[in-house]
């Protein structure tokens, strides 16, 4: 799986990529995801993420993290038949500003809380949500079963 990361916040360490690339590649092979995937991982400030909440999800606020996945189909779309390139999945963009705001508040690392936020974030690429209950159960109990079998806990 290629990852592409972008830190426009020039705050994320060498040590974070790697256990988020780790991380993710580990949820890949776990929800069956080719190797030939690719996705985007880019670090923002709030001001940033707020602009993008604010442009695509019609919110002006800053939120944690936001996924734009490019395998979603919508009514009216033509799905792209016989494509022999690598399989691109989305986009997704963390608040660096509130990934730490949330770890300080729960009370755990800021590695914890990146490798909650990617994850979250790949999930969303691969379908899943939280928009009744039933989803969100789904969706939190994967997460949870995917960062405790990783080794990152509470």
């Amino acid at each position: 799986m290629h990852i592409d990361f972008h830190d426009e916040t020039n705050s994320v360490t060498s040590d974070y990529i790697d256990v988020l690339q780790r991380l993710i590649v580990f949820a890949a092979e776990k929800e069956g995801v080719s190797q030939e995937a690719e996705i985007s991982l880019s670090f923002v400030t709030n001001t940033e993420i707020q602009e993008i909440n604010r442009n695509y999800r019609q919110q002006n606020k800053p939120t944690d993290v936001i996924s734009f996945a490019m395998q979603e189909h919508s009514d009216g779309e033509l799905e792209v038949i016989g494509d022999d390139g690598p399989l691109i999945l989305g986009d997704i963009v963390i608040s660096v500003d509130k990934a730490k705001e949330q770890a300080e508040e729960y009370g755990h690392s800021l590695e914890r809380e990146l490798g909650f936020l990617s994850v979250h974030g790949f999930l969303h690429l691969l379908g899943y949500d939280h928009m009744n209950e039933e989803d969100e159960r789904n969706m939190f109990k994967r997460q949870d079963e995917i960062l405790g079998e990783f080794g990152i806990e509470r």
